[in-house]
């Protein structure tokens, strides 16, 4: 059986979710790998269940409690971050305060914004400016969201654009956020470079390495082809 990188991830997830649930059914509290992967899973399911994003991570949220995970797990673990697939397409999910550690309890516990570990606030970020902008049409019958890091040219193959010309980017908004388009509606969106080291694995499986290696996006043009994405030079729905 052939998986993406992204199946073989959400099988690694679940497995280790399954691991969390059998541990603390034998009585034992769940360290940090093990509440993360179970929060983590909470949410895919939901999501595979048909439930909302903001239901999917209500569900996390509730899923552990203090008394479920070992000493300082509580601290360690205050936010959990998911794509996850949803019936309107991938979101990115970020379950805060997972495992009931509000801040009134950790007030209670002495635990002040100074204390190891604490989440301090930065400062407030913009939208990036975009490099490119292109018109976006969703010809499917159901709502599609892209999440503010997915490679934008492996976003739904019913997703009308010049995929050329996103090749390397991502959509120029803050991080953990997303763009929805309902059925049939168009929409211009701005797109800047993916940072870092440029190396997009996972996503749709049209790249899976370096974006910037010889050949690689000619390659990924092609896969897009052979699988039927709009807005591929030379192909119908293409440009």
């Amino acid at each position: 059986m052939r998986l993406t990188p992204t199946e073989r991830d959400r099988l690694l997830l679940f497995g280790a979710a399954e691991l969390a649930r059998a541990r603390r059914a034998r009585g034992l509290r769940l360290n940090v790998p093990e509440a993360t992967a179970l929060i983590a899973d909470t949410v895919c399911e939901a999501a595979r269940d048909g439930k909302r994003l903001a239901e999917a991570v209500d569900a996390a949220r509730v899923v552990l409690g203090p008394e479920d995970v070992l000493p300082g797990v509580a601290d360690i673990v205050t936010e959990v971050m998911v794509e996850a697939v949803f019936d309107d397409g991938s979101r990115l999910a970020v379950v805060s305060d997972p495992i009931g550690r509000d801040s009134s309890r950790a007030a209670g516990a002495g635990l002040g914004a100074d204390a190891p570990g604490a989440l301090l606030p930065g400062p407030a970020h913009t939208d990036p400016e975009p490099v490119v902008r292109l018109q976006v049409t969703n010809t499917a019958t159901v709502p599609v969201s892209v999440t503010s890091h997915f490679h934008f040219f492996e976003a739904n193959p019913r997703l009308d654009f010049d995929r050329a010309r996103a090749y390397g980017m991502r959509l120029a908004v803050p991080a953990g956020s997303s763009v929805r388009l309902g059925p049939g509606e168009s929409e211009e969106v701005g797109l800047v470079p993916i940072g870092g080291q440029r190396i997009a694995i996972g996503f749709a499986g049209l790249v899976d390495g370096p974006l910037d290696a010889p050949g690689a996006r000619e390659e990924a043009l092609r896969r897009a082809a052979a699988c039927g994405y709009l807005g591929v030079p030379g192909e119908e729905g293409g440009r």
